[in-house]
């Protein structure tokens, strides 16, 4: 049998045996009790709790996912936005079967493979359109590609220390990645390098927001004129509360940064793949200010992509993996099947679903949840909303007791605490009514229980 054959074969195989994982369905009693075991023993080899006790199977199919307990749980979270096809994606499924067969695991810089070319090419396609982008440098992690980003904008200004950042930022959880980031609570017991100065993100709910974001930077500005290496922001706010802004808000800001030749770096680790278009700068057309961008998460690896001007010099960003051949051979196909088949832009099949879920929730809001939900916001696949008061506890609560009737999202924010879904670009009318019948039920029922 051909090699080709046989990779087919064995998909075919693997997705026969997933076809069963149709709907949400509780733990079995015979799986239960080891489940647990195995969670506990995660739990003692990395010192702390999970937050659910998941443990997946190794099946699923588009949205849902099997754990070790035989449950089945409609995903919204996606390993907080890796896998934008869902679970067992065919094409998924064969790219990973043919990588596996590759001489090496892991591939780098100094041993590339086809599969490395094919990943940096695409990138650099997608990330050209409304920008000078011309390169793209792979890495493991998305808080590995904002090292390099930052790393990239500092030698462009001969070593400027200072990050102009912006309020509830989250960049990721390297030791400079979390000075970047505005939460205390993830800076425990961390020195303070005091290289980073902050203005507010937009504020919808204040009507003078852009001027005092733009006032608060003209001030960093000439405060530390000559010392401000870039410009570093999420243009859609992830770990902050999935906030959004429009881009009159941007424009000001990035046409003072462009004046005072100051590098603008947009961290799109979350974003990528999610806002109706492949980066969020090109949903709010803010591609002619952009000097370097990261990306991660959908891409199954991760990236720092940059202008000509901002091409490093030898030595400055390395590393031994720049990811693993499966990883590269799969991120690669869902880029192509995402641009192929439609999925992008403002008729797309993203847009589609980010309509279909948001009216969803804002119908709850307006009816039998009036009260418990509100403040439905956010871009394409990625949608939060306040529950009850906005309060940690409550949002905690809320996250536990959804993943126990089946479906599994997230928080983000503080002050309001939000839920937040990462829906993979493959729900349907039908996923998302399941999803609002069990967020529904899951709501009045906690509602029941407060009294």
């Amino acid at each position: 049998m051909p090699f080709s054959d046989q990779i087919n074969s064995l998909a075919q195989e693997y997705l026969k045996d997933s076809k069963e994982i149709e709907g949400v369905r509780p733990p079995s009693n015979e799986l239960k009790d080891k489940s647990q075991e195995l969670a506990k023993r995660i739990d003692s080899a990395r010192g702390r709790p999970l937050f659910f006790h998941y443990i997946g199977s190794g099946r699923g199919t588009g949205p849902y996912v099997e754990l070790q307990d035989g449950s089945v749980k409609l995903d919204l979270i996606n390993g907080i936005g890796i896998h934008v096809l869902g679970h067992g994606h065919p094409l998924v499924v064969k790219s990973s079967i043919k990588a596996s067969l590759s001489d090496v695991v892991m591939q780098g810089n100094l041993q590339p493979g086809l599969e490395y070319l094919e990943m940096s090419e695409k990138l650099v396609e997608v990330a050209s359109l409304g920008s000078n982008i011309k390169h793209a440098w792979l890495c493991q992690s998305g808080s590995m590609a904002n090292e390099n980003g930052l790393k990239i904008c500092r030698q462009k200004t001969n070593g400027a220390r200072m990050i102009i950042s912006m309020n509830k930022a989250f960049a990721g959880r390297t030791t400079m990645m979390a000075e970047v980031t505005d939460n205390d609570n993830y800076r425990v017991g961390l020195p303070r390098y005091e290289e980073v100065v902050r203005v507010p993100f937009y504020d919808k709910n204040n009507p003078n927001s852009s001027e005092e974001s733009l006032q608060a930077l003209k001030e960093i500005i000439e405060k530390h004129k000559g010392n401000i290496c870039c410009f570093m922001f999420e243009p859609m706010q992830g770990e902050g509360g999935y906030r959004t802004a429009p881009r009159d808000f941007f424009v000001p800001l990035l046409e003072t940064c462009k004046k005072e030749g100051i590098p603008i770096f947009l961290d799109e680790v979350q974003t990528f793949c999610r806002t109706t278009e492949f980066f969020c700068y090109q949903t709010l057309c803010l591609g002619e200010y952009v000097d370097v961008v990261s990306a991660a998460k959908s891409l199954q690896n991760a990236a720092t992509l940059y202008t000509p001007e901002f091409n490093p010099k030898p030595g400055l960003i390395s590393g031994t993996f720049s990811g693993s051949t499966v990883a590269l051979k799969s991120g690669a196909a869902i880029l192509s099947h995402l641009k192929d088949e439609q999925y992008m832009g403002p008729t797309g099949k993203v847009k589609k679903i980010n309509t279909q879920f948001s009216e969803m929730l804002e119908n709850l809001s307006k009816t039998s949840c009036k009260g418990l939900i509100s403040d439905v916001e956010g871009l394409g696949l990625m949608i939060a909303f306040t529950p009850f008061d906005g309060g940690k506890d409550i949002m905690l609560k809320t996250v536990k007791k959804l993943f126990e009737n089946g479906l599994m999202c997230f928080g983000c924010g503080s002050n309001p605490f939000r839920l937040r879904f990462l829906l993979p670009a493959i729900l349907t009318e039908k996923h998302i009514a399941e999803a609002g019948k069990i967020i529904e039920q899951t709501f009045l029922d906690l509602q029941k229980q407060m009294g």
